[in-house]
């Protein structure tokens, strides 16, 4: 073998060594650069704190899991946070992370606590979605308890340049807890379960989805949700309870009926 074969060879070699080491490197740190575009990007499309302990990945099995997110409360509320959740469970297609739309195979979000802070003003979930700014054509269904509707999705938000497709997402064992102020008293909230939530198949066109998006689908359908178990749990105490004043159950129904639009 010429020495110039040699040199070449070794050269080779050399760079394979440094790609390698590389790749080794962005692979201990993608949890914590995750984490940290999530703490960035997070507070950008709601307007509030968002937080994560620990984003951990399984390279061989394209998975990862969030431990421990937070997303915080607006200004003026009195609990620090709206939204915490334990375990976030997420499957990736690995032959498409490299591509200008991620497919994400799987999301499972489980038992998520919802600090739910209402009136007739509006509540701290609806303040948030409309921070997201959720506008524009439907993408995808969600399915809650039996039903399945259609969502809207933000058009608003300025397009990034990867997109994503969310084949399944699940979000289960969610509780609210909080308080709701009507008629000059204010009711207690405490671990009001909400159904199972489904989302499916978003962001199967060729555009995708952008996360923007993507959080106004999970943030529509939680505050949706959360909003029609506080609806049940005040209507059954204003049918019951003379702590709601003289309105009764009609009143509470048409009263939270207006928080739907706030």
């Amino acid at each position: 073998m010429s020495k110039t074969r040699k040199f070449f060879w070794r050269v080779f070699i050399l760079l394979l060594i440094l790609v390698a080491v590389a790749a080794i490197v962005v692979m201990i740190n993608l949890g914590r650069i995750i984490k940290s575009g999530v703490e960035v990007y997070g507070p950008k499309i709601t307007k509030v704190a968002v937080t994560v302990d620990t984003v951990d990945i399984g390279l061989l099995t394209a998975s990862a899991e969030v431990k421990n997110l937070v997303v915080g409360n607006p200004s003026g509320y009195k609990t620090p946070q709206a939204i915490s959740v334990g375990d976030i469970s997420v499957g990736v297609n690995p032959s498409t992370v490299l591509s200008d739309k991620i497919v994400v195979r799987s999301i499972n979000i489980q038992y998520p606590e919802i600090t739910f802070e209402g009136s007739l003003g509006g509540n701290n979930l609806s303040t948030i979605l409309a921070n997201v700014d959720n506008k524009g054509a439907a993408i995808g269904t969600v399915k809650m308890g039996t039903n399945t509707v259609s969502q809207a999705t933000p058009a608003s938000q300025p397009a990034p340049s990867r997109k994503l497709e969310v084949d399944d997402l699940v979000i289960t064992g969610a509780k609210v807890n909080g308080s709701l102020s009507l008629f000059g008293r204010e009711v207690t909230l405490n671990n009001i379960p909400i159904p199972d939530i489904h989302l499916s198949n978003l962001g199967t066109g060729p555009d995708g989805i952008t996360p923007a998006a993507l959080t106004s689908q999970i943030l529509h359908s939680i505050t949706t949700a959360t909003l029609t178990a506080v609806t049940t749990q005040a209507t059954k105490l204003g049918g019951t309870a003379t702590d709601l004043g003289t309105k009764g159950a009609s009143g509470v129904k048409k009263a939270l009926g207006n928080l739907f639009g706030k």
